[in-house]
């Protein structure tokens, strides 16, 4: 069963008590930044490991402006859908709900609190320059903008940003964060590179951090496609339970790659094990590890 850590009481709580009941889960975003894409992400990585266990999902976003910018942004990152409105539930039957939010965010309603770190982005000369009038390294952040651009900066979450009852597109709010366009650039190193750092760890990111993780996701790629071209075979009842045991643990996402990286080097491992493995992590992953099937000569 997944446990998560609740951070109105610090003890880990079960994810969903009623197994087979209906859970919401409501992400919490203040504005277009690196910090709401990993609020946002997080929530995706859990409704695909609840999903997983067979316990019935549905999510919604709950932000003070810009939904329509943030569901796109979603929908790049290869989030799954949000639904529309609170007041579906009274019609779905509802059983619990759980609020993935950012550091300082305002929860309204029953049920466990996820607590994300924030995302900090380090600009570089790499990244060129900023956009006019947009914020440099040594610059503010703008208004309600999480990720700052330098190590100490603030993630800027508004206190009491939950937009609970605040319809899409109603107010413009802060411009969006200068890096996103880096960010989006490549969808699956993002969400590679986010994964590797666990949920209460702040993520200090930056071109060279996403160039290792689309490198890493490149290589795991062309092995995966690799490994396809020998006999299937299951995954090991050991590895899965590894797998299971990590994702279950808090949403343990660097525990899940930790045992994908010990598959890839392991001796005794049939090809077809291994692929079978990355495959079944996929389903949470999402980072699309079998995108290059077929294309080996």
């Amino acid at each position: 069963m997944l446990r998560i850590l609740d951070a109105r009481t610090g003890e880990p709580v079960p994810a969903a008590p009623a197994r087979r009941g209906l859970t919401r889960i409501e992400a919490y975003a203040s504005g277009l930044d690196p910090t709401a894409l990993r609020v946002l992400l997080t929530a995706d990585l859990l409704v695909r490991a609840l999903e997983l266990s067979g316990t019935p999902v549905w999510t919604i976003l709950t932000a003070p402006h810009r939904q329509a910018e943030l569901r796109a942004a979603a929908t790049t990152l290869s989030i799954r859908p949000f639904e529309d409105g609170r007041d579906l539930a009274s019609g779905l039957g509802e059983a619990q709900a759980i609020h993935v939010t950012p550091e300082g965010a305002d929860v309204l309603g029953a049920g466990p609190v996820m607590l994300v770190a924030p995302v900090r982005w380090r600009e570089g000369p790499a990244d060129g320059p900023a956009p006019a009038g947009a914020p440099t390294s040594g610059g503010a952040e703008p208004p309600g903008g999480a990720g700052g651009t330098g190590p100490g900066v603030p993630d800027g979450t508004a206190p009491g940003a939950s937009g609970a009852g605040t319809a899409p597109g109603r107010t413009p709010g802060p411009a969006a964060h200068p890096a996103f366009p880096v960010l989006l650039a490549d969808p699956a190193a993002l969400r590679l590179a986010l994964c590797s750092v666990p949920r209460g760890e702040a993520v200090r990111l930056d071109s060279a951090v996403l160039g290792e993780a689309a490198a890493r996701l490149a290589r795991w790629r062309r092995a995966v496609a690799g490994w396809a071209r020998q006999p299937s075979r299951p995954v090991p009842d050991e590895v899965r339970a590894r797998l299971r045991a990590a994702w279950e643990d808090d949403l343990d996402l660097p525990g899940v790659l930790d045992v994908l990286r010990s598959v890839e080097s392991a001796p005794d491992l049939p090809d077809g094990a291994r692929f079978e493995t990355y495959v079944y992590a996929d389903r949470l992953l999402a980072l699309d590890l079998a995108r290059d099937l077929g294309s080996l000569a």
